[in-house]
């Protein structure tokens, strides 16, 4: 039996490498009956060995809680951050965020079978471990295949195969359905997303590949990287197009410099919610892709591009499996959640550079990605 599951994961994981597309992957693992024990190797290379499907999961970000969600594991979810105060149920788990990170003592006060614990909480993994928790450590998600393979390994360590399966087939059908809406443009708007302190997103970040996949070019990828701080003259000089915004940058389209760029002087902005644009997660990419390429396209974009999942059809491979809970995971999109509504707590490390100084956005660009 741990050899059939340890076959599995290094399918799954040179899948990954190979340019196999997750869902095929997941197949895979699937075949296998998504059995336990597993043993991964996970983002710090240390190797990882679930004995059996954890019952009790804490989450160390809300990326990973809105995953459990999304693939099944509800019940399973016994702790998340302050940041995933909006997922359905979460009143009724412990709170395990500190003033800055989270708790190691509230986390161990869950009793978790499995800790997932995203990029951004990379400087709690090891004191999590030293407190005798198992914890499995993701790397970071910059592009929509991340997302992928990321939602299929907690999948695969929480016995939900199916339901990753499910949550990666109905955000790729959604993505594939934007996709259309911008095909054939050539001309698509240069945009930025400033985080405030002349702090933006730049190249090889999760908010590149949405923007991208919304249909714009974040300029700022040109010539930068990560989560850079730029100068007034080099923001000026970018000149975007649009500016993408958030509960928390409602206003900065009129403040220099962005007011002396095109998008400030035409007032052109996009406004999404902070937790998508910031949450590598199947629910924000969907989320994010439909509300923002419906600003930016509004004579494009049709309401009916949105694929709910329960149109979404699985292949039988994709669905033979003997996971022990059934996905419950449901279709929470909604009208709300697609229309240019900014409310809502439950932003990551990005999230948090929009609120602190420039000493703390420093800080926390280190903790990016979730």
């Amino acid at each position: 039996m741990r050899r059939r599951a340890l076959v599995c994961v290094f399918v799954l994981l040179i899948g990954s490498f190979a340019g196999i597309t997750p869902a095929s992957a997941a197949a895979d693992t699937q075949a296998e009956g998504c059995s336990f024990p597993v043993t991964v190797t996970d983002a710090t290379g240390t190797e990882v060995t679930i004995e059996e499907r954890p019952e009790r999961v804490t989450t160390t970000n809300p990326s990973a809680a809105q995953t459990m969600l999304e693939i099944g594991g509800r019940s399973q979810v016994v702790g998340l951050t302050q940041y995933a105060g909006y997922l359905d149920g979460a009143e009724s788990r412990t709170n395990v965020s500190a003033s800055f990170g989270v708790s190691v003592e509230r986390v161990v006060s869950t009793n978790p079978d499995l800790v997932l614990a995203p990029n951004a909480s990379a400087g709690d993994v090891t004191p999590l471990r030293q407190a005798g928790l198992t914890v499995y450590h993701l790397p970071a998600a910059t592009t929509i295949e991340d997302i992928r393979a990321k939602t299929t390994t907690i999948g695969r360590l929480t016995g939900n195969c199916e339901g990753a399966s499910e949550a990666n087939a109905w955000m790729d059908a959604n993505v594939d359905a934007v996709r259309q809406v911008t095909a054939g443009v050539a001309d698509r708007p240069t945009a930025l997303y400033p985080l405030g302190g002349g702090y933006v997103a730049a190249g090889n970040t999760f908010v590149t590949s949405l923007i991208e996949l919304a249909g714009a070019e974040n300029v700022a990828a040109r010539n930068h990287t990560q989560y850079p701080q730029l100068s007034n003259e080099v923001i000026l000089k970018l000149n975007p197009d649009v500016l993408f915004v958030t509960e928390n940058t409602a206003t900065i389209a009129q403040t220099e410099p962005y007011a002396s760029t095109t998008a400030g002087e035409t007032n052109t902005t996009v406004s999404v919610r902070v937790r998508n644009i910031n949450q590598p997660a199947p629910r924000s990419v969907v989320s994010f892709a439909h509300n923002a390429t419906a600003q930016l396209y509004p004579d494009r974009y049709d309401a009916d591009s949105y694929v709910p999942r329960s149109a979404v059809t699985m292949t039988p491979a994709e669905t033979a499996t003997t996971q022990t809970e059934p996905s419950t995971a449901t279709d929470t999109m909604g009208t709300q959640e697609r229309t240019t509504d900014a409310s809502g707590p439950g932003f990551t490390a990005v999230g948090a550079l929009v609120a602190l100084l420039a000493l703390v956005c420093v800080q926390q660009v280190r903790r990016r990605g979730s």
